[in-house]
């Protein structure tokens, strides 16, 4: 895979890394190679950092270089951990967000009746049973990470915020919300990973850290995509 964004296309780096032994894999350095990459610039003059509120971006100081406009530059870009995994996306187009989850079993069709909007459940409802659990966490990924790129999380209703179905494949528009896209980048593996941006079609390069081992995460490829934790039904409430 070529590390230079697609060219004459808005570009998402997505990069996956995982930790050694009991060692997370540090996010600062994820952002750091993801917008490297995505920039050609080296990795030494890009500084993760936060906006007020701990809203996270790569900001790029200012070039001594001659040739490149002076100034600080921030970049959006977007987190997410789930078991010992870290997964960033950086964009120099706006906003951006990213989430991930490991598919596991799961009271699927609970879960959904309780959190999701109704044709949402319904839909769900209508899957088959052996794919029910990935089902609904494109659902809940998709949430995660539309919220991530509008900045609101998932305050204000935002598990009842209704997603395209979900597919593998390019950034789909989000119903109702203008200018949002997000979509499911094929990943191998246990993994379920979404991407959002908002203001326009993007090109969505998925990359794996080389210091990750196992955890059956994709080797490097392209697709034209904070921690979480999922809400429990209490029974009988």
């Amino acid at each position: 895979m070529s590390q230079l964004p697609v060219p004459d296309r808005d570009t998402v780096y997505v990069w996956v890394g995982g930790g050694t032994g009991d060692r997370p894999a540090s996010a600062g350095r994820l952002l750091r190679r993801a917008a490297a990459a995505l920039l050609g610039r080296p990795e030494a003059e890009l500084v993760p950092a936060h906006r007020p509120g701990g809203v996270p971006l790569v900001r790029i100081g200012e070039p001594s270089d001659v040739g490149r406009s002076a100034g600080p530059v921030e970049l959006p870009v977007s987190v997410s951990r789930t078991g010992g995994l870290v997964v960033v996306a950086v964009r120099a187009g706006g906003p951006v967000g990213v989430d991930v989850e490991r598919c596991r079993p799961l009271p699927a069709l609970d879960l959904a009746r309780r959190w999701y909007a109704p044709t949402e459940a319904a839909w769900l409802a209508g899957r088959p049973a052996a794919g029910r659990n990935r089902d609904f966490l494109r659902l809940w990924t998709a949430k995660e990470a539309v919220g991530k790129a509008l900045g609101v999380g998932l305050r204000d209703g935002g598990l009842r915020r209704r997603m395209p179905v979900p597919v593998d494949g390019p950034p789909r528009p989000v119903p109702g919300a203008a200018g949002v896209l997000v979509g499911h980048p094929v990943c191998d593996g246990d993994l379920v990973l979404a991407v959002a941006v908002v203001g326009g079609e993007v090109a969505v390069v998925v990359g794996e850290d080389v210091q990750r081992t196992g955890h059956g995460v994709p080797a490097v490829r392209s697709a034209s995509i904070e921690r979480t934790s999922l809400p429990v039904v209490v029974r009988g409430s």
